[in-house]
């Protein structure tokens, strides 16, 4: 069943790149004749290089980021590895608070020691709640603290649009981004 839903999609996409020429698409999207988001609330496609906005759909509006969020908790982590605050191979001890997430998470338990290098795959593998809170912890003390920092960060970054109040993406009041800001922040 897979292999045939594989073939039919490559065969419908050949199909669409041959009666549709990429030009055509081009043009399509920059004149807004065609939405390449139709599901999507909110959408931005951009040049990674230039940052030229190519696509976008309700760009700016405020929402929840969820596990997005944790984007920005992994660039504060890998530019704290970059400036040796800390290291891959050192131990990070979860706290409770850590170990009391829920949703996606590696089942921390407090106490518990795990080096930055699993914790880091732990988030971007696993999108762990638990690991991106131990993590948050070890780098600023608290995560309140770690929140600080990103909201700086997003700040730095021109995220407008952006506030944070936590590093993992878990549902709260004031933790909100757009499109356009996670493009910022991924790019």
């Amino acid at each position: 069943m897979k292999k045939k839903t594989s073939v039919i999609l490559l065969l419908n996409m050949l199909l669409t790149f041959f009666l549709f020429p990429v030009s055509s698409w081009a043009e399509a999207i920059e004149t807004g004749s065609v939405d390449l988001a139709p599901n999507a609330k909110s959408a931005i496609l951009l040049d990674a290089d230039t940052g030229t906005v190519l696509y976008e759909k309700n760009a700016h509006d405020r929402l929840p980021p969820a596990s997005i969020t944790k984007i920005m908790t992994l660039l504060l982590v890998m530019e704290a590895l970059e400036e040796e605050k800390i290291r891959l191979d050192e131990m990070v001890t979860a706290s409770e608070h850590a170990a009391s997430m829920g949703g996606s998470q590696i089942y921390l338990e407090a106490g518990e020691q795990m080096t930055v290098e699993d914790l880091l795959k732990g988030v971007a593998l696993a999108s762990g709640n638990d690991a991106s809170v131990a993590l948050a912890e070890k780098i600023a003390g608290s995560e309140e603290m770690f929140v600080q920092m990103m909201n700086k960060r997003a700040e730095e970054l021109g995220m407008k649009n952006t506030h944070f109040a936590n590093s993992n993406g878990l549902p709260a009041e004031n933790h909100y981004s757009t499109a356009h800001d996670i493009a910022l922040m991924s790019r």
